[in-house]
């Protein structure tokens, strides 16, 4: 299962994500917002955060205007590795090499073709299992 949520500046795109992980028979959990009004992006990170931190969802996507500030609230729990990606090959790397948790993108930063792209990179790669990057995400969870 994927937690997925959003601020209202990344509501649309959210809408759009989930509409394209339905078509991939991808399961995920909305953890809001639910619509448009003005609302405040830590609430949804953390609660993201916390779905996957607490092993819930196995993953999260997080989405606000630039992906900046949902991407810090989600990052303040502990065991989540969010990656703020705006491009295919981040969205590879951090898979990769940290074995990001959580997807952060930013709807005022990404067009939805590109955004889906994104998604698709980040869900389909696998973490490389390397011992250097174990080593260095032990480190991180220090």
């Amino acid at each position: 299962m994927l937690a997925i949520g959003s601020d209202h500046g990344g509501f649309a795109l959210k809408r759009a994500v989930m509409k394209h992980l339905a078509q991939r028979g991808i399961e995920y959990k909305d953890y809001g917002t639910y619509t448009e009004d003005s609302c405040d992006y830590p609430e949804f990170g953390r609660a993201v955060g916390m779905a996957v931190a607490s092993g819930e969802c196995e993953r999260g996507i997080v989405i606000c205007g630039t992906g900046i500030g949902i991407s810090i609230a989600a990052n303040k729990v502990p065991g989540v590795r969010a990656a703020l990606c705006g491009d295919c090959f981040s969205a590879e790397a951090t898979r990769q090499h940290n074995d990001a948790n959580i997807l952060a993108m930013g709807a005022r930063v990404v067009g939805e073709g590109l955004a889906l792209k994104i998604v698709d990179t980040f869900l389909d790669t696998p973490f490389s299992n390397d011992e250097r990057h174990v080593r260095r995400i032990a480190k991180i969870e220090g």
